[in-house]
């Protein structure tokens, strides 16, 4: 017990210290979970024997993780995303898994390992990648979301590739006891025997339709077996049972897909899936996310752990050959695939950098591989640390896109701008969420717009639905004086970059500085920043959202409608006040927390905000 809970002290202590150093350093949770076993692991060795069999227990968070993944894809979704998930996503993982098997074959592997190292190459990081786009804010980028597109391809076609790889083993996975009955050889390895199997001993028609009839089983208790369990537990008012039912299904399926001799994370996958469109979607993944964290976390700080650096030292220049060749071969393809699909200038170089390495599913193959005895020998070993290596190099690649983007910040990444041919004394700057209700009422009360966006596919949306508007980067100068720059009363910047959108403000205040200039501002920072580059009126993206949300909340805590109304204007106005008052003692070289003079002054006004609501209340009970 000593033992026990030493070694779970320093699994945690490592992913406390490591992973939020990662974050800060901007390289994600991921590559700190790595760092934290490695660390621990070939570094200082502080765990020994027994990652390995926590890897195994860990492994479940990648069950979790499917199932969340199936909660996430509506069927209607999945439709939606046809195109891009079957062309764009499934052209990456065929001619990367060919090239690769190509490349392993051409290096003397026969042709099922060679397959099955090219689905496990196929792969890209699917944490790394998302994570870092969110930082950066390039997901709604043209290249961001068809990132997101193969990513997602990726992840479904894990259940197929799951279901695959035990058909390529090189050596047998079934052994036949003495009474006639099959046994798997991994249970023999363990020293034990399979402790329920639904298909031991049945003839191949049995056990198809065994099978066909577990996976029935998922899909007609997951339409209708659930309502009635969760109304059942629902009268038990007691939280936790939501959890422990949430784990019962999640543990259950996967249990009955492993009687049936199936991946538990195909049958996880399928039930989130049908679970998609339940109302208890949300209650379900709220309640798994945890675990789902705290377990994938685990099974990176044992990957971490167990990789052999020995290995890496006594072959260094192949492995890291190897893991160079992987990066160029996939970026190769990534290339030709998003010159296919009409990618441009940085949204193509995008897409390219991006998924050019191995990802975390990698590693859930190659340790199935391995023990469905796929991949033998030391190979699995060195094909880990081609994982890892390309992973770890994943923070270099978006340096790159970085440079790269810098480099291209005054071309129109590869397309030909539109030639503007209107002026008007409104000229919009980005045409998304936020711009696009702007636009709309504005043109409706009778005012023209000149609407420019660096997105192709927003304009040509735009303009199906009866808006004109004109495709071009709003931050280039020439673009805005054809657009009227020097004739607009005012201007509306409404790009989802906030260095573009500081940028552009800059800008057009030193070419009018009459101009009346409306800014969307991501966060109070952002607003700062705006405020000191010239902008008049600053829109926060959900200041007046949440507002309105409060008000709502008041008026069903017991203010009528018009106190709640009268305490969101007094709110709106005093928050307006405050941000000028800030902004005057806001430094962007010292951050918020360690400026004592902003500090100071937040709290004074935070009191006179609730002096001042106080005084509305007490004003209004006095009239009544």
């Amino acid at each position: 017990m000593q033992s026990f809970l030493f070694q779970a002290s320093i699994y945690l202590a490592a992913a406390v210290i490591a992973v939020p150093l990662a974050a800060r350093l901007g390289l994600g949770s991921v590559l700190g979970y790595l760092t934290a076993g490695i660390v621990i692991g070939p570094i200082f060795g502080l765990v020994g024997n027994e990652t390995a069999d926590l890897q195994h227990f860990a492994e479940f968070g990648v069950v979790m993780m499917l199932f969340l993944i199936g909660l996430e894809l509506e069927p209607r979704t999945l439709w939606d995303m046809r195109h891009r998930l079957i062309g764009l996503g499934g052209l990456q993982v065929v001619l990367t898994t060919l090239a690769v098997m190509g490349g392993a074959t051409a290096l003397g592997q026969p042709l099922p390992r060679a397959l099955a190292i090219g689905l496990i190459f196929s792969l890209s990081s699917t944490a790394i990648v998302l994570q870092t786009l969110s930082e950066k804010g390039l997901m709604q980028t043209s290249g961001g979301r068809s990132a997101f597109s193969v990513l997602l391809t990726q992840d479904i076609a894990v259940i197929p590739m799951l279901a695959l790889l035990p058909l390529l083993a090189v050596a047998p996975t079934a052994i036949l006891r003495e009474d006639g009955s099959i046994a798997r050889a991994k249970d023999l390895e363990a020293g034990h025997e399979p402790t329920l199997s639904l298909v031991a001993g049945l003839p191949a028609w049995g056990v198809t339709l065994v099978t066909l009839g577990a996976v029935a089983v998922i899909i007609l208790a997951g339409i209708y077996l659930t309502r009635p369990v969760f109304r059942y537990i629902h009268h038990a008012r007691l939280r936790e049972m939501y959890t422990a039912l949430a784990l019962l299904i999640v543990l259950g399926i996967a249990f009955l897909m492993y009687a049936v001799g199936l991946s538990p994370a195909l049958g996880t996958f399928l039930a989130g899936v049908v679970l998609a469109n339940t109302e208890f979607r949300h209650e379900l993944e709220s309640d798994i996310q945890p675990f789902k964290g705290l377990l994938l976390g685990l099974f990176f700080i044992t990957v971490g752990a167990g990789i052999n650096f020995d290995l890496l030292f006594a072959n260094p220049l192949p492995l890291l050959a190897m893991t160079g060749a992987l990066i160029v071969l996939k970026g190769v393809i990534l290339f030709g695939l998003a010159v296919l699909f009409k990618l441009k200038g940085r949204n193509r170089w995008l897409f390219t950098l991006s998924l050019a390495q191995a990802g975390e599913f990698g590693f859930v193959l190659l340790s199935f591989a391995k023990q469905t005895h796929v991949l033998t020998g030391s190979l699995p070993e060195k094909l880990l640390m081609v994982v890892a290596l390309s992973m770890l190099i994943t923070p270099l690649l978006f340096i790159l896109y970085d440079w790269l983007s810098s480099r291209m910040k005054e071309e129109n990444d590869g397309a030909e701008a539109d030639e503007i041919d209107d002026q008007g004394p409104v000229i919009i700057a980005g045409i998304g969420r936020f711009g696009q209700i702007v636009n709309r009422l504005v043109q409706s009360s009778g005012f023209k717009t000149v609407v420019l966006d660096h997105d192709m596919e927003t304009i040509q949306l735009m303009r199906r639905f009866g808006f004109k508007g004109f495709f071009g980067d709003p931050t280039r100068p020439e673009l805005l004086h054809a657009a009227g720059l020097k004739e607009a009363r005012v201007l509306v910047v409404a790009l989802d970059s906030p260095e573009a959108t500081t940028r552009l403000v800059t800008f057009a205040r030193r070419e009018r500085p009459d101009l009346h200039i409306v800014a969307r501002a991501r966060d109070r920072n952002h607003v700062f920043q705006l405020y000191q580059a010239g902008a008049n009126d600053i829109v926060r993206e959900m200041f007046d959202s949440s507002l309105r949300a409060g008000r709502y909340v008041l008026e069903n805590v017991g203010l009528s409608e018009y106190e709640a109304a009268e305490a969101e204007k007094v709110f709106y106005f005093h928050d307006r006040e405050a941000i000028r008052d800030l902004a005057q003692l806001w430094n962007p070289n010292i951050p918020a927390s360690k400026n004592e003079a902003y500090i100071k002054r937040s709290l004074e006004l935070d009191k006179e905000l609730e002096a001042a609501l106080q005084t509305q209340l007490d004003a209004r009970a006095e009239n009544d």
